[in-house]
């Protein structure tokens, strides 16, 4: 097995592991996500699906092309998560769909229902932090591992950008 294919090999467990932590926080310690926290997880499901291509077409142009596929879409993982660090330190407001937003100059029964129809979990709050950073930060830093990853394989394998 070449330096690529084990780079891809790597790159493809490391997605498969932010899902699989990402799934056992949800189910098994019973952390329910926000909605910001589903959208960092389709990049690794993109970078799985990149990685499966990669390997099981392992020689040929498809290979480069794949690794390009899972460096951008780990490069795009790295900017949501960057994104959502951001959310929960207050630099930036998140989505609506993340808060109950602008309350102001509503009658009590439309700030119930906007209440009632706000998510449980919010995206603006620090779940769960490990030496002080996020779960959307550590998601960020490998992210951004993973895309070094990926992209050395597609520059070994000749695809230039």
């Amino acid at each position: 097995m070449g330096v690529e294919l084990r780079l891809v090999a790597l790159a493809t467990l490391g997605s498969v592991l932010a899902l699989a932590g990402a799934f056992w926080f949800q189910h098994v310690i019973g952390l329910a996500p926000c909605p910001l926290c589903i959208w960092q997880r389709w990049p690794h499901a993109a970078g799985v699906a990149a990685g499966a291509a990669a390997l099981v077409l392992a020689r040929g142009p498809v290979f480069g092309l794949a690794a390009l596929a899972g460096a951008l879409a780990m490069l795009a993982g790295t900017g949501i998560a960057l994104y959502h660090t951001g959310v929960e330190s207050g630099w930036w407001p998140g989505p609506a769909s993340c808060a109950l937003g602008d309350v102001s100059g509503l009658d009590p029964d439309a700030l119930l229902d906007r209440i009632l129809a706000a998510p449980i979990v919010r995206c603006d709050e620090v779940a769960w932090a490990f030496l002080g950073l996020s779960m959307a930060t550590w998601n960020g830093l490998m992210s951004l591992v993973l895309a070094a990853l990926w992209a050395r394989a597609a520059l070994g394998r000749g695809v230039r950008a």
